[in-house]
């Protein structure tokens, strides 16, 4: 074989083995990326499943192909160039732009909490009457308006994480996130939807095994949905006081970041075996402490805002 070939298939070779590496480079990157963004996508899949609620169960699963597919377009074509290009540009704003999610977040978060509380909240999105298409487009157009606030957040969330790297493995990153996050929020989401359907399917069949199943299944979905709306609660406090404190710290603050990280350690410290954990777990509390102050005042000034407008309008 001509020595020529032999070094252009070396050179493939090489090529290859690098391209590989930069795969899985960008793989282990959106993989911590998105988990950092998994308060979000709780919260996401807890919101969306409300937008087809007292629709005609043969319309549940095209409203979430079309709602899903507003979210690709929200991600990729929308928040995707936007992100790059703030990058490329104005790095220097990503720490505090990312600190406004997050307070948005502790915002969300805590009016969840109040509302659970007794103390008012404020009010989901209902569907408005109208014919069947009209109801349709509406809902759809709603759902997709707050998924663009949910996915900026999420697309946010992961390119803080990789603002260091080159601009085109950010785009990659950042792209593998988007798709990742919106197939596995709108999956889950049209499970969940269908779940007490499958569990009637299964009440319906011959066998006692699987009628017992379709039973405990149509029970149970009520417990996950409230279960579902909870972690999704404690999430948004725990992601966005997170933020908060991250953010901080990132500007110049010591306080609360590393009283935070030293409360953290002694705590992990004394667990023993269990340091990991039990550090991970006084960090996210007191994250989602933080975050629930932070978003209740937020939201309090918000509501006396609104008492104060609705007074000069009388």
């Amino acid at each position: 074989m001509p020595s020529g070939l032999i070094a252009l298939l070396d050179d493939v070779a090489g090529i290859a083995k690098m391209a590989a590496a930069s795969i899985d480079d960008v793989g282990a990157a959106a993989g911590k990326a998105s988990t950092k963004a998994a308060g979000v996508v709780v919260d996401d899949a807890a919101v969306t499943p409300r937008y087809v609620t007292g629709l005609s169960p043969s319309r549940e699963l095209p409203i979430i192909g079309k709602i899903a597919l507003g979210s690709f377009r929200n991600k990729l074509l929308f928040i995707l160039p936007a992100a790059l290009l703030l990058s490329a540009f104005a790095p220097w704003a990503i720490t505090p732009i990312l600190m406004c999610g997050g307070a948005y977040l502790c915002f969300e978060g805590a009016e969840k909490l109040l509302e659970a509380l007794g103390h008012g909240g404020h009010a989901e999105d209902t569907p408005v009457e109208g014919d069947p298409a009209t109801l349709e487009k509406t809902t759809v157009a709603g759902a997709v308006r707050t998924d663009l606030i949910l996915s900026a957040e999420i697309m946010a969330i992961a390119l803080a994480d990789v603002s260091a790297e080159p601009i085109l493995t950010q785009a990659a990153i950042l792209v593998v996130v988007g798709v990742g996050m919106t197939v596995v929020v709108y999956g889950a989401v049209g499970l969940i939807v269908k779940m007490d359907d499958i569990g009637l399917h299964l009440a319906e069949r011959p066998r006692g095994r699987f009628r017992a199943l379709g039973r405990g299944l149509v029970k149970a979905m009520p417990v996950v949905m409230n279960a579902l709306s909870v972690i999704g609660t404690a999430a948004m406090l725990w992601v966005g006081g997170g933020i908060l404190v991250h953010g901080t710290h990132t500007l110049g603050l010591h306080w609360p970041a590393e009283p935070l990280e030293h409360l953290a350690h002694a705590a992990g410290a004394a667990a023993g075996p269990l340091e990991g954990l039990v550090g991970w777990f006084v960090t996210a509390f007191a994250s989602a402490v933080i975050g629930a102050v932070v978003g209740g005042a937020i939201a309090l000034l918000i509501h006396q805002l609104g008492r104060l407008r609705a007074a000069s309008a009388h």
